[in-house]
């Protein structure tokens, strides 16, 4: 590490023995500034490439973002999401891929959903659960500490000095398999119920529970996410979900709605 990244590290460091805490409560080395500054160069990198990342036109399929970020906006009425008005949660992108079962959020709230999830999925509730899921992992910070841990101080360092814009590749080939671990997994489902059971959103708050089950239940084959082959398995997460619902005492009735069948319908 040379003289100028001693002295910012130092700097960050010092600065944090002051604020101490995050918004969360927790004691982060970078601000949730930098989350902002990280997610929105990981998204200019996912943006530009698209054979890669092939997502969908916004203004080609109007109506499959508007109501994809309907539902997003009923979860994000939840008091429980701090970062709501600092992170990019509007920006949610579609990625074209049938064959991946899967949604992931870089640090700073950028999110994205593949096709193929949306299209295995049985219920609107099991997706609000999933993004519920999401969003916690940016809100509660899991993504910036997790590259911390994997990727170390000086990489991410680097990127908010501006000093290193390869290290952005390397965090993007690092967030779509991103091993957040056991109790960080445990977090975002408790707080996917807690999101779901806002007197705003409409979905059931056990939903993340309800797609858990399905691929217990039937399997998903090579394209299983990443935040499944970790610890907790998915039937202690399922039982752990429904643990979370009765101790907040929320609904656990499926809404009913028919909001995934028009997504899907409105997609490729």
């Amino acid at each position: 590490m040379n003289r100028n990244h001693l002295l910012a590290l130092l700097l960050i460091v010092f600065s944090a023995g002051f604020s101490a805490c995050d918004r969360n409560n927790d004691f982060v080395l970078f601000s949730y500034q930098n989350d902002v500054s990280l997610g929105a160069q990981v998204n200019e990198e996912i943006l530009s490439k698209p054979d890669e990342y092939p997502i969908l036109s916004e203004k080609a399929y109007p109506e499959a973002y508007s109501i994809l970020r309907g539902m997003l906006n009923d979860i994000l009425s939840s008091e429980a999401i701090v970062y709501e008005d600092a992170f990019a949660y509007d920006s949610i992108k579609i990625i074209q891929d049938d064959s991946t079962l899967n949604a992931f959020a870089t640090p700073g709230g950028y999110i994205y959903v593949y096709t193929g999830l949306i299209k295995y999925l049985d219920s609107p509730d099991h997706l609000a659960g999933v993004l519920g899921h999401e969003i916690a992992h940016a809100d509660q910070r899991h993504s910036s500490k997790a590259l911390q841990n994997q990727m170390g101080v000086q990489v991410l360092l680097d990127i908010v000095l501006g000093q290193n814009q390869g290290a952005v590749t390397q965090v993007l080939s690092q967030l779509g398999a991103l091993r957040y671990g056991r109790s960080a997994e445990t977090e975002a489902d408790e707080f996917s119920v807690k999101y779901l059971s806002s007197s705003g959103s409409p979905y059931q708050c056990t939903g993340a529970a309800g797609f858990f089950e399905k691929l217990t239940r039937e399997g998903s084959g090579p394209s299983v996410p990443e935040f499944l082959s970790t610890h907790p398995n998915p039937e202690n997460r399922v039982e752990f979900i429904h643990q979370t619902a009765a101790a907040i005492n929320c609904d656990t009735d499926p809404s009913g709605l028919n909001t995934l069948e028009r997504l899907q319908k409105a997609l490729p």
